[in-house]
């Protein structure tokens, strides 16, 4: 696999510089950008990144958590280093882990399906559990209307876990993607997703029900937004898609698409000691 040297810095991604990614692979663009460019504003603007997150607090990442449990999830009000707002997005792994993976997907997408299936036990195993990396699991809805369903139960789900049994949320969303069917099959309508999350331990399937015929309309705005600035302060175009991210030293580099592991690890690795 050929990787080139340099990675990008925060100032470029956030420019759209090394976006451009080839064969599914990691691309890493050349560190100089000359002057400073002006920040986008987009959902948590990065001008608030470390200090005065959008919760008000003060930290590397304006993180209103801290992690107690390495291997948990965890919610947060702050704001990442790349402008993306953490409210409403589950987090999976240590709060004060050095390297970010912004993880964009959609439920109705068959390349998700493989990630989940292939490369993802393996990288929570290896990185998220030892407190290399924290996840951030963000909808990227884009390929049918049930993709848009789906998301929103998403945000239901997590809101109905997040407090007490936040662990939950990995259940319902591997059921997802276990269940997964044909594009216009009808398997992402309403009632099937509640059906389906009906038998998944630890969720509130009613409380959840609710959720969606209640703020489905604010969810749906929430996700359109968070869409539309990775789509064009990112490069966000397809899904599975991520950014990996070293806060500290405000680096990154990106993968897409349903990589083998190996991938991911000599990606982390390089994020992680840039």
């Amino acid at each position: 696999m050929d990787i080139p040297d340099t990675l990008t810095t925060r100032r470029a991604v956030l420019g759209g510089v090394g976006t451009v990614l080839t064969g599914g692979g990691v691309v890493y663009a050349a560190p100089h950008l000359g002057a400073e460019s002006s920040e986008p504003s987009g959902p948590g603007a990065p001008g608030s990144t470390g200090v005065n997150g959008s919760d008000g607090t003060n930290g590397s990442n304006g993180d209103s958590t801290r992690a107690s449990q390495d291997t948990g999830f965890h919610h947060s009000t702050g704001t990442a280093g790349l402008g993306i707002d953490l409210a409403g997005h589950p987090i999976m792994g240590s709060m004060d882990a050095p390297v970010d993976i912004y993880y964009w997907t959609d439920y109705q997408c068959p390349f998700c399906k493989r990630f989940e299936h292939g490369a993802f036990p393996k990288l929570v195993e290896n990185h998220v559990r030892t407190g290399n990396v924290r996840l951030v699991f963000i909808q990227f809805p884009y390929l049918s209307e049930g993709s848009m369903t789906a998301a929103v139960m998403d945000r239901c789900v997590w809101r109905q876990v997040r407090e007490s049994n936040p662990s939950h949320y990995l259940r319902w969303h591997a059921a997802m993607y276990d269940a997964q069917g044909e594009k216009g099959s009808g398997w992402m309508a309403k009632e099937n997703l509640l059906d389906l999350t009906r038998g998944v331990e630890g969720v509130d399937a009613a409380a959840v029900e609710t959720c969606m015929d209640e703020h489905r309309s604010d969810i749906e705005t929430s996700l359109e937004t968070h869409r539309k600035y990775a789509a064009e302060e990112l490069g966000i175009g397809g899904t599975p898609a991520f950014i990996l991210y070293n806060r500290a030293a405000e680096k990154a580099g990106k993968v897409t698409g349903a990589q083998p592991y190996e991938r991911f690890d000599e990606a982390i690795t390089r994020v992680k000691n840039a």
